[in-house]
């Protein structure tokens, strides 16, 4: 089985960032993405605070570059789920770790942990059965089933209020809910949403079950203050209350904090040797696509090393 120098877990700008440099620095890489490059950054509308852009930039164009950039430089591209990763050795004696996908196995000298997040749900009565039915994580996807139609967006972050606005593009009311009397997005959106006639707010109210025969009709609303109940009739319902990292492949390796993102020092890496994170997997106060680059390049570097060590060629 041919041994990569270095393994990266995960397509989005930090998975491609460090495969960029470390492909650059002609290490032998592979990056494994379940899907298609990019991660949740493929599925934003619009970027307008990454540097040099100022007039923004779409995500999926952003993300095309990144990739034509990377595979310019050598960086091989794989699909593949990965599932489980476990330390062995080379014929040569050298540690190393197997990735194990869904259907091929791999071998490298060091890992880059760039896997992102998932969607995190809100685990109510009737999201399950009617994601896919008016239930939807991704505007970007799905905003244009809506034309005209009645729409809920639950959150109050930068994601939540950055797609309420898309939304309204397509909508003919957009209904944000949020836990708290006040948005936690930056003041930029908040002045947006403001200012938004489509868009309107309820406020101190969680969403407590999803109803519809075959297709969502309402929702049920809490108001966290009153402890009143009431029924909301819309179309669709966009959840975006944050992610649940995806780190499960190596929770029996490295260590994690308590909400299962990885834990790293200040050169990107874990608690065992040889293993790298970056990105929105890795524990940290800000999850934004220009520090997860900067997080990928330096994972690249601090993995990059780690393989000379291993290889006796360090530059001492």
């Amino acid at each position: 089985m041919e041994t990569y120098d270095v393994i990266i877990i995960g397509g989005g700008p930090a998975g491609l960032t460090a495969g960029m440099y470390s492909s650059r620095a002609r290490m032998k890489t592979l990056l494994l993405e379940k899907s298609a490059p990019g991660g949740q950054l493929s599925l934003t509308d619009k970027i307008e605070n990454y540097p040099g852009f100022p007039g923004g930039i779409s995500g999926m164009e952003l993300v095309e570059n990144m990739k034509k950039q990377a595979v310019g430089f050598g960086l091989e591209i794989a699909s593949g789920d990965v599932r489980e990763v476990r330390e062995s050795e080379t014929e040569k004696g050298k540690d190393c770790w197997e990735v194990i996908t869904t259907g091929s196995q791999y071998t490298a000298l060091t890992l880059i942990a760039a896997s992102g997040g998932s969607a995190r749900k809100l685990d109510v009565p009737g999201e399950k059965e009617l994601t896919g039915r008016g239930v939807s994580y991704c505007a970007t996807c799905d905003g244009a089933f809506f034309k005209g139609k009645d729409i809920v967006v639950v959150g109050g972050g930068d994601a939540a209020v950055e797609e309420a606005l898309f939304l309204t593009k397509f909508g003919r009311q957009v209904t944000l809910v949020h836990r708290r009397d006040r948005l936690r997005a930056s003041k930029i959106l908040q002045e947006r949403a403001e200012a938004n006639e489509k868009l309107r707010f309820t406020w101190d109210s969680v969403v407590t079950a999803i109803s519809g025969d075959k297709k969502v009709q309402s929702v049920k609303l809490k108001n966290l203050k009153t402890h009143k109940e009431t029924d909301l009739s819309c179309d669709g319902v966009f959840i975006f209350i944050g992610f649940v990292p995806v780190t499960h492949y190596l929770k029996e390796l490295v260590n994690l904090d308590d909400k299962g993102y990885i834990k790293t020092d200040n050169n990107m890496s874990a608690s065992r040797k040889g293993v790298f994170a970056c990105g929105d997997c890795r524990s940290k106060l800000l999850q934004q696509v220009v520090n997860a680059c900067g997080e990928g390049a330096l994972a690249s570097y601090s993995a990059g090393q780690y393989v000379d060590e291993l290889k006796g060629v360090a530059y001492k």
